[in-house]
């Protein structure tokens, strides 16, 4: 395992090939996940591209630092973590919350930036009445209470099926993450509004969307595509909230599509 402390955060992270041979390729995973969200797509991409995992604070093994959490602070954390390992203009994957700390990452950091993967995510995700109840339900009752609507909309029916022993680590994951982290992004996800920002991207972008999703459905996710000139719209079928779980080979071609469309130094 490797970690390192950033603003004052001990950040879990896993840096997979070298940063200086390969394209680089970032990811940045949804609320109530860990980064082993991603193993079976980097699996898939290894190949060709080094890549970047981490858990953002209050997640996974990273500490849980001053709550509430803005996304500019999981932002920065991140710019700090590539600026210490020397990541220069990587693609940034982010997935739901993901993808408003891509937003934001690329608002604040540009050069860090070469291209945006937004998965699942918005410009603007939920209202603020919705964060507001999650948050009161899960301070008073652990996100135990909120588990089985929110992996409704992470994960399709036939993966819910409850001899598949995978979705239910994957309720282990959710329940076991920190209150005060989950919250804390939960206030961060709430206060996030990139309408505008998307407006001003000007690297090229991909949104990418599960089929069926209940957290941010396609139409959502290609309302953010229009805001964004030039980004490409693409559906994974048979996907729920997470296709890199549930559909990590679609998710994989349709990522290197994008990616060989990519210009300037492939390296």
């Amino acid at each position: 395992m490797q970690f390192t402390r950033i603003n004052d955060i001990a950040i879990h992270y896993r840096l997979i090939g070298a940063v200086a041979e390969k394209p680089v390729l970032v990811f940045i995973n949804s609320l109530g996940t860990d980064f082993r969200i991603w193993d079976d797509l980097v699996l898939r991409l290894s190949d060709a591209f080094a890549a970047v995992l981490y858990d953002k604070r209050g997640h996974g093994l990273s500490d849980i630092g001053q709550v509430p959490y803005a996304i500019e602070d999981h932002a920065t954390d991140l710019a700090g973590l590539l600026d210490r390992l020397q990541v220069k203009r990587a693609i940034i994957c982010g997935l739901s919350v993901g993808g408003l700390i891509a937003q934001s990452l690329y608002q604040r950091r540009p050069d860090l930036v070469r291209a945006l993967v937004l998965a699942d995510t918005a410009h603007k995700i939920g209202t603020a009445e919705m964060w507001d109840a999650r948050i009161a339900a899960i301070e008073a009752h652990g996100i135990e209470a909120v588990a089985d609507a929110v992996l409704e909309r992470w994960f399709t029916p036939a993966f819910r099926r409850p001899e598949n022993v995978a979705f239910a680590c994957y309720r282990n994951m959710l329940i076991r993450q920190p209150v005060p982290g989950y919250a804390g992004t939960c206030a961060a996800i709430r206060d996030a509004d990139y309408t505008e920002a998307t407006g001003e991207i000007s690297v090229p972008v991909l949104c990418v969307v599960g089929d069926q999703d209940g957290s941010t459905p396609p139409d959502l996710v290609r309302s953010t595509a229009g805001l964004i000139p030039g980004a490409r719209f693409e559906v994974i079928r048979d996907a729920g909230h997470i296709p890199c779980v549930e559909q990590p080979e679609a998710l994989a071609a349709t990522l290197r599509d994008f990616f060989i469309s990519l210009p300037g130094d492939k390296r």
